[in-house]
């Protein structure tokens, strides 16, 4: 591997957070992200970009960063021991964007790559990421469309890429203390180096490719929809599933805090307004309740 290698990853994860964010804005009438260039003492650093109280989108977030150092955390090592004692760099982008109207549901993406190097030692490195969908009130023809394009992302490097990174991500966003998905789930893959660079590196991009042509039908064809109090309360009592996932489980959130990044950049992730309920239940039969009774658990969404 190379430093052109590296600043290819780098140059394409770059533009990428700036298609992203230009697709997003589309959405806006007014509202845009404001930059927040940042450095990391240690080394590396990156642009946080957040738009806040938009007419669609009442916070999100889309991360560049590029970071290195002399010594991993323990979230990067614990399961591999060969790292190490390692100098590392890793970069990526990182997005949660969650929308005012309880019927457009919260989305994450994520892509990225590491590489950890040791003198006298093979360079390893690999790439990684996804994108999975959280509704409050789902709508099935949208959970088809966004399951249809993570299969399409997937489509050039395998018949199975897709039906195995989507188990993936049913495993990975499974809240165990509450026994249910986070959401709808979509994909989600790591260590991938098997292929080669050239191939792996074509996959995480088409993964980071398709995010906004799963996400953005979904937005315009709910951001519409008529809401009420009911609906808003759902919504923030649902996203504290959010909270209790990233706080609890995420392994980004733990790589960020372990390794020194910089705290408003690593929860940028948060939503801006939650509500929490002690031992609340949807109603029998009710609209919150299909949520539970039908979409919280891992299915074949395509068949």
């Amino acid at each position: 591997m190379t430093s052109n290698d590296i600043n290819k990853v780098k140059y394409y994860l770059m533009g990428l957070q700036d298609s992203i964010c230009g697709a997003l804005e589309s959405e806006e009438p007014s509202a845009r992200f404001v930059e927040d260039l940042w450095e990391r003492p240690e080394g590396g650093g990156g642009r946080t970009r957040v738009l806040v109280n938009g007419d669609i989108f009442e916070q999100g977030g889309v991360n560049f960063s590029h970071v290195s150092g002399f010594k991993l955390p323990p979230s990067a090592t614990a399961k591999r021991p060969e790292l190490i004692d390692r100098q590392f760099q890793a970069m990526g982008v990182s997005l949660v964007i969650h929308p005012h109207n309880p019927y457009v549901p919260t989305s994450h993406a994520n892509v990225r790559f590491l590489m950890a190097e040791k003198s006298g030692e093979p360079t390893i490195w690999w790439f990684g990421g996804g994108f999975d969908l959280t509704p409050f009130y789902p709508c099935r023809e949208d959970v088809i469309h966004w399951h249809q394009t993570a299969r399409n992302a997937c489509q050039a490097f395998g018949e199975s890429i897709y039906s195995t990174y989507k188990k993936w991500c049913d495993d990975y966003f499974f809240i165990k203390h509450r026994n249910e998905t986070r959401g709808v789930g979509g994909l989600f893959f790591d260590d991938l180096n098997e292929w080669g660079f050239d191939r792996s590196f074509a996959f995480m991009q088409s993964v980071g490719n398709h995010y906004i042509d799963a996400y953005l039908p979904i937005v315009q064809k709910r951001k519409n929809t008529p809401y009420g109090e009911r609906e808003r309360n759902f919504q923030l009592y649902r996203r504290g599933r959010y909270v209790e996932f990233n706080l609890v489980y995420d392994r980004g959130t733990l790589f960020g805090l372990q390794s020194g990044g910089r705290i408003e950049s690593i929860l940028m992730s948060m939503p801006p307004v939650v509500n929490w309920k002690y031992n609340w239940k949807p109603e029998l039969g009710s609209p919150e309740a299909i949520l539970y009774d039908e979409y919280l658990k891992p299915q074949n969404w395509l068949d």
